[in-house]
């Protein structure tokens, strides 16, 4: 029976591509100097930890300051998916335990959800700075199920990048490739996930109300 969903946070939660796009952008110009910012690249490495991003895309890991400092500072101009509230507050009527395992730091996904009013519907928020190892490793996802004293059988992981899907098969969750706000469907496909929802509502058919033992 499942009972428990992690999430992905940016783009799956939140459509935070447009403010993400103009905080990298800030960060670049601050730190490497005038040019266009090769924010296209960035979000091929979509749900990988920024300090990895910078290493695979040979920049210099100070552009983290600014990047942070701007993501903070346009945090309450990131829209939420249509249908994500409605979504949250189904899945805990039907009894479900919810967290987000994501790329983002611990705190700044704590601070964004605090900000966009969705923090109260997550028993726990989990970043990439508070696991050994970020994803595409499954730590983040094993970290999760551990906080909620759960079994991989019993959880989904919903993500839009390679790198949620290939965390989730690692840790033996159900993985759900979420495609409403992915950068390129494509390249989320190869990493084979076990279902394809294309709105957040969809997500409801495979999660149908937990059955709790001696209740009717």
């Amino acid at each position: 029976m499942r009972n428990v969903v992690v999430f992905d946070l940016d783009g799956v939660l939140v459509d935070s591509h447009e403010v993400m796009g103009r905080a990298f952008d800030a960060a670049y110009a601050e730190v490497v100097g005038p040019g266009p910012a090769p924010f296209a690249e960035y979000q091929r490495y979509q749900g990988l930890y920024f300090p990895e991003i910078m290493r695979r895309m040979g920049l210099p890991l100070a552009m983290e300051e600014p990047f942070v400092r701007e993501s903070y500072r346009l945090a309450d101009q990131v829209p939420v998916v249509p249908g994500v509230r409605e979504l949250l507050s189904t899945l805990r009527e039907r009894g479900f335990r919810l967290a987000v395992a994501t790329g983002k730091a611990g705190p700044r996904a704590r601070s964004l959800l605090t900000t966009l009013d969705l923090i109260q519907h997550f028993d726990h928020v989990i970043g990439s700075d508070e696991v050994a190892h970020a994803k595409p490793a499954p730590d983040i996802v094993l970290r999760a199920l551990s906080l909620l004293d759960a079994e991989p059988d019993a959880a989904v992981m919903i993500g839009d990048a390679p790198a949620d899907i290939r965390s989730a098969r690692g840790a033996g969750v159900t993985a759900i490739a979420a495609t409403w706000a992915t950068v390129d469907e494509a390249d989320l496909m190869s990493a084979s996930p076990d279902l394809v929802i294309r709105s957040p509502h969809e997500l409801l058919a495979v999660c149908p109300p937990v059955t709790v033992p001696g209740r009717r």
